[in-house]
């Protein structure tokens, strides 16, 4: 996957300059290397000389232009299953409870259709 570099930071917005022809998709989730701790990005918009518009799915304290990005070339995702329920997690699905990772087949994006409204008591993993 392509690899970026932060070119300005507003608050949780994020603008990331990748090369010609390697922009990320819509929603896709962005990983750089925050001051030692992993922050995650979402592609919000695409804005022209190959910048993407980001918001930072976490803390930006520290974050300075130049930082490399990398594409991951899926979406911002969430396990899903029986194995969540009762669990605390974070909008990255990571847990925040303490009781170690969650061993979910199916991670889920967050930018998904809806359920059909014909079936609105249906889930899929029941």
């Amino acid at each position: 996957m392509a690899t970026g570099k932060v070119v300005q930071v507003i608050g949780t917005v994020v603008d990331v300059e990748f090369p010609a022809d390697e922009l990320p998709n819509l929603f896709d989730a962005l990983d750089l290397d925050n001051v030692g701790e992993k922050l995650v990005l979402e592609v919000q918009q695409h804005i022209g000389n190959n910048w993407v518009r980001c918001l930072a799915l976490g803390a930006t304290d520290g974050l300075a232009r130049g930082v490399e990005v990398n594409d991951t070339g899926q979406k911002v995702s969430v396990p899903v299953g029986p194995e969540t329920l009762g669990r605390l997690f974070d909008v990255t699905g990571t847990p925040l409870d303490n009781l170690g990772p969650v061993e979910s087949a199916t991670p889920w994006p967050i930018h998904r259709d809806p359920p059909p409204f014909d079936h609105p008591h249906q889930t899929p993993y029941i």
